[in-house]
């Protein structure tokens, strides 16, 4: 007899949602956590009185997360706190406007009249589409199955109203973008969101170009800090009698003829399961976790074709006084060709560039709770994205280097005197991600996502290579990002409860 129905390796958002949706069902689930905190990029960790966020900095499109809880039998606000944040972005832009950019969709109508009236008839055919898709296909698409063209046929004939919205997923990023807009500084402001799924505007999926769009129907801050969201998804698992267990390093499954059985951990100690659910990188589950010995050459050479997503370095900060910001975030941003010229003669080179787009956040702005009274924090991204392997150098050696940068970017445009004012300053480079997250190269959101890398042209939530094995997780469904690894997990425990409900 198995020690478990389910073991499910890591507690990001896909497996903890997969695990507490399979416990709810009836399942003895367990769930294994390498690190000494759940949540992965999703997370939280204090150091000196500061909580920093390791990755994520706030939430968007919550329907994902309103669903999973409504399936766990209850709704958000009975296990998280969700502080809405408005206006959504402060921008400055590469010719050195300033504007914020708030929720309410007339508001943000009277500033594209100021900052851009050619493009004001733009944003209202921006609006009409891009609400009309979100509305239309947020159920029937982020939280279905969709790991072959047969489903996804299926798909349409159940929901024959998306059907028109399918060349939305044929187009990239910036061929959304411009079919709306011609003014610099409204494609800016819809462009950089590109990187949200990892890839620059010229390759990324035109269903992403809509990101902005979503992103006026309301985003969010966990109180507590980004913690709270997979917090709030054990906190009901284990209503369910969910086990979750930190510091726990899956190294190998337990695997007899094609078949998953359990786990073997780095202490040497093996726990049985009569399925296993990985919400690691889909290359570091097939090919170190159940090892190539025992997959198909097919398989092998499917799994090691795929890229892994960019890396994105953080520099976490302390500050004794409050930022000269807006916003809880703001973005200093650059052209829609600059973003894709840094991408191909940058990132792709090995070169670390020295303008692109930088976000800074404050969560602090939302919850002053997360640093000592008085104090600020700052979750910053500089010059992104940034290689994982810089030509001729390490990010070891770099660090010092990139602390610099990060920190004249601040005096250039958040705080003149920044250098004064920190308390606390750390920067966690891609190699530092690959270390503590298991990300391999530092990727942050899988693998990489283009319109030919999403849906059933990624790794399945149900295996076809190993017997009860299931991914989920950002290298799965849709990609990275709150909404769809919750969304994956949704899926993937879809398929567990067809197959073993």
């Amino acid at each position: 007899m198995s020690d478990y129905d389910v073991i499910v390796v890591g507690a990001g958002l896909g497996g903890l949602t997969t695990a507490a949706l399979a416990a709810k069902s009836g399942m003895k689930t367990l769930v294994l956590e390498q690190s000494d905190i759940i949540g992965g990029c999703c997370s939280t960790f204090e150091v000196d009185g500061y909580k920093f966020d390791v990755g994520a900095s706030i939430v968007e499109v919550i329907q994902p997360l309103e669903r999973l809880f409504e399936m766990l039998g209850g709704k958000i606000s009975d296990y998280l706190e969700l502080i809405p944040c408005d206006p959504i972005y402060s921008f400055i832009t590469d010719d050195g406007q300033r504007f914020s950019i708030p929720t309410d969709i007339d508001e943000t109508t009277e500033l594209v009249k100021r900052i851009a009236p050619e493009d004001v008839e733009g944003w209202h055919r921006f609006c009409d589409k891009g609400l009309s898709m979100i509305e239309e296909m947020m159920d029937a698409v982020m939280l279905s199955p969709m790991n072959t063209f047969s489903e996804a046929m299926q798909l349409g004939m159940k929901n024959p109203q998306i059907l028109k919205f399918a060349p939305t997923f044929a187009r990239t990023h910036q061929g959304v973008i411009r079919s709306f807009y011609k003014n610099p500084v409204m494609l800016q402001s819809a462009a950089f969101q590109s990187y949200f799924a990892g890839a620059p505007p010229e390759l990324g999926s035109g269903v992403f170009g809509y990101i902005a769009l979503s992103e006026h129907l309301g985003i969010y801050y966990p109180r507590g800090g980004m913690i709270g969201i997979p917090n709030g998804i054990a906190k009901a698992g284990m209503d369910y009698g969910l086990e979750i267990k930190v510091n726990q390093k899956v190294e190998k499954l337990l695997m007899e003829n094609g078949t998953a059985f359990g786990v073997k951990l780095e202490n040497g100690s093996e726990i049985t399961a009569k399925l296993v659910v990985s919400n690691l990188n889909a290359q570091v589950t097939y090919l170190k976790l159940v090892g190539p010995h025992n997959l198909p050459g097919w398989a092998v050479k499917a799994i090691a074709s795929y890229s892994n997503s960019m890396p994105c370095p953080m520099i976490y900060v302390g500050l004794d006084k409050k930022p000269d910001l807006e916003a809880h975030h703001t973005i200093v941003t650059s052209s829609l060709e600059s973003m894709n010229d840094v991408w191909n003669n940058f990132y792709k080179m090995g070169i670390i560039p020295e303008t692109a787009m930088s976000l800074v956040c404050w969560p602090t702005e939302a919850d002053p709770s997360l640093a000592p009274e008085g104090r600020h924090i700052l979750n910053f991204l500089c010059n992104a994205p940034a290689p994982y392997a810089p030509k001729g150098d390490n990010w070891d050696r770099l660090k010092g280097w990139y602390k610099d940068a990060a920190i004249k970017e601040l005096e250039t445009y958040v705080l003149p005197d920044a250098r004064d004012h920190i308390e606390y300053i750390q920067v966690s480079t891609p190699l530092d991600f690959e270390r503590r997250l298991l990300h391999p190269e530092g990727g942050i959101y899988g693998l990489f996502s283009d319109m030919t890398t999403l849906a059933m042209f990624r790794p399945r939530s149900r295996s076809k290579a190993v017997k009860n094995l299931y991914l989920t997780g950002s290298s799965t469904h849709l990609g990275g990002g709150v909404p769809t690894t919750v969304a994956s997990g949704i899926v993937t425990a879809k398929y567990i409860l067809k197959d073993f409900g």
